[in-house]
């Protein structure tokens, strides 16, 4: 797909009973092993659905972002004619990076090396300098390489393998909560890169797909969320949680301002207001849905014990004063959930490496990690227990 549309209908499920899904979780060595980490580049990361930008950073014709998929880099871009186009982001000659970071492209993309231009709208080869010094040069073989692009509500995915699930499809389900969010219409209004976490990616992704630990771990959450009502819905392709507010104020003074001041965005229902929702796309992106505001975060290998963060924050257009004000509270409240939990799985990753260690079992609250296993096993061709 180029245009972000998808033509294929798609059955949604039911969501799974937390209660009644298996609970195994992931061989201690797939958090450890080197050429695990290699397999999974590979089989998830090179043919999953991996998030790259919103499309109101992709707005006008010739504006680019670039991303990876797990290790790949990757160019995402608005074509002239105002399609959404994506390719490797490496130019066919000596492999160099064609574009960095983001901006506009004019209509040829020229590589800062030896000067291989390419279409932007189609990454066709458009010019070799100096290319009769060249015994074969076959100008028609050595386009870009293309990628898939879809848009899901707002959001810009891209995939390398041309033989995986439309994103749709492994999605299907999830477009009318986020079009209840409003997030095609949402801007950025904070980005960045928070660094590393001392941890394997999946033990961040399993520390993110439970609550068990939030009575032990987060007291502020504790403070601010009903824990008795947090919720979990296991689809094909992605988990929600529903995480409501408590009404009793808060005895931490950020907290009880939130509480307080915390208004839905246009287009919520009342409800909305009090509810934290979670959401979480195999493999790797999470998306925070908040009364005030969205935040996605994209979660990326850095090593066999390293993970990288990339997040972003979006609001409606026009927010006041009050609701900015608002918002600051949430990255301060998460802030502290996050310093954390990045405690967390720095214990967890220190403790795996014992000998003879194995997971235990896994109660209902940690369905959502059982499922991420089985989608992991699945993903590398590894049998169920």
């Amino acid at each position: 797909m180029t245009n972000g549309q998808s033509t294929t209908s798609t059955e949604v499920r039911p969501p799974a009973a937390a209660a009644d899904y298996p609970h195994r979780a992931l061989d201690p060595r797939l958090y450890l092993d080197p050429d695990a980490l290699a397999r999974e580049r590979r089989e998830i990361f090179a043919r999953s659905w991996q998030y790259a930008a919103h499309v109101s950073q992709l707005s006008d014709p010739g504006s680019y972002m670039t991303t990876t998929a797990g290790d790949q880099p990757v160019l995402v871009l608005r074509t002239h004619d105002g399609e959404l186009r994506a390719f490797r982001n490496v130019c066919r000659h000596r492999g160099s990076e064609l574009l960095s970071g983001s901006g506009t492209c004019k209509k040829a993309i020229r590589c800062r090396y030896h000067g291989w231009t390419y279409d932007a709208d189609d990454g066709r080869l458009l010019g070799v300098p100096e290319h009769r010094s060249y015994a074969e040069l076959d100008k028609a073989t050595l386009g870009l390489f293309p990628a898939r692009v879809e848009v899901l509500a707002g959001f810009v995915f891209v995939n390398l393998d041309p033989l995986a699930p439309s994103l749709a499809e492994h999605t299907a389900g999830i477009e009318p909560l986020l079009e209840r969010y409003g997030v095609a219409d949402l801007e950025v209004f904070s980005a960045g890169d928070s660094g590393t976490q001392p941890a394997n990616w999946k033990v961040i992704v399993d520390n993110y797909l439970e609550g068990y630990h939030v009575p032990i771990a987060h007291p502020g959450l504790m403070r601010l969320l009903d824990y008795q009502r947090y919720e979990v819905e296991l689809h094909p392709g992605w988990v929600q949680f529903d995480a409501p507010m408590r009404d009793a104020p808060s005895e931490n003074r950020s907290e009880r301002l939130y509480q307080r001041l915390v208004r839905p965005m246009h287009g919520l229902a009342e409800e909305d207001r009090r509810t934290w929702r979670y959401l979480f796309i195999y493999p790797n992106t999470t998306i925070d849905l908040y009364p005030d505001q969205v935040n996605v975060w994209k979660i990326m290998p850095d090593g066999v014990e390293r993970t990288a963060d990339l997040w972003a924050s979006f609001r409606p257009p026009g927010s006041g004063p009050l609701t900015r004000f608002v918002q600051r509270l949430n990255h301060r409240l998460n802030a502290d959930v996050l310093r954390e939990d990045v405690d967390l799985v720095r214990r967890v990753q220190t403790g795996i490496h014992s000998h003879g260690y194995n997971c235990g079992p896994l109660s209902a609250r940690e369905a959502a990690v059982g499922w991420f296993a089985d989608r992991v096993r699945a993903s590398l061709g590894e049998q169920d227990a």
